[in-house]
């Protein structure tokens, strides 16, 4: 298996998996939040050095006020009860989007998560909460355009990408995107990041999702053959 991979998810399919089941949407969020805890514990023993997770995005407001103020109230829940265990874990876990519309109560819950565990080594852990990738694009543009005569490459974009997740620290390329769910687009996630990712789309829905099916998604992905532009290893040889 290879190192120091950055693995994102698109953790779809919580709502359908309880209407399927006859229970109320709220259910399949906490079962998806079951699923985030053992995807993390998986994820450094199969190599994974950093992994994004795709919680709510800044379109979810859309959704009824009850099932958004369920969904706030489950994120404050996780995080006061896995910020021990990421410390235990080495996890370093940092939370990307905007913060100025989450309840006052979930930000606390956010900061000293974050400061709990920014020590952690192990796994890189980031989780988008409001989140949208073409917001992220137009501020570090709007950042590069006040950094008077500063050279702009995809390099110093990508600094400026990153900006508000761990100061002094820039996130890797992302390596494999996987969507649960059934469902097969990107819905404003790390636009950027992925623009030469590997993707699986997979008709598990997230509460369904093991750690044998995160293997199994990584194995599908050393065995394809990433190029970058470049001609074929065979080909260029």
């Amino acid at each position: 298996m290879q190192s120091a991979l950055h693995v994102a998810i698109i953790m779809d399919g919580n709502g359908r998996w309880a209407t399927r089941r006859g229970l109320p949407r709220a259910a399949g969020h906490r079962e998806g939040a079951k699923a985030v805890r053992r995807i993390v514990r998986a994820a450094p023993r199969l190599g994974i050095r950093t992994l994004t997770l795709y919680a709510f995005s800044a379109d979810n407001w859309k959704r009824p006020a009850l099932e958004v103020g369920t969904l706030m109230r489950i994120f404050r829940a996780f995080l006061a009860a896995e910020a021990a265990t990421c410390v235990r874990n080495g996890v370093r876990l940092g939370i990307i989007g905007r913060r100025d519309r989450l309840p006052a109560p979930l930000v606390e819950a956010i900061v000293a998560a974050e400061e709990a565990t920014h020590a952690g080594t192990a796994l890189d852990l980031r989780i988008a909460l409001d989140y949208s990738a073409q917001d992220a694009i137009v501020g570090a543009a709007a950042r590069a355009a006040r950094a008077a005569g500063a050279a702009l490459t995809r390099a110093t974009f990508a600094w400026l990408l990153d900006e508000t997740i761990h100061a002094g620290t820039a996130t890797s390329p992302v390596d494999l995107l996987i969507r649960t769910g059934g469902e097969q687009r990107l819905s404003d996630f790390l636009l950027w990041e992925t623009a030469y990712a590997e993707l699986c789309f997979t008709p598990a829905m997230w509460p369904d999702f093991q750690a044998d099916d995160l293997r199994a998604a990584l194995a599908d992905f050393a065995a394809r053959e990433r190029r970058f532009g470049g001609l074929p290893a065979q080909a260029a040889s």
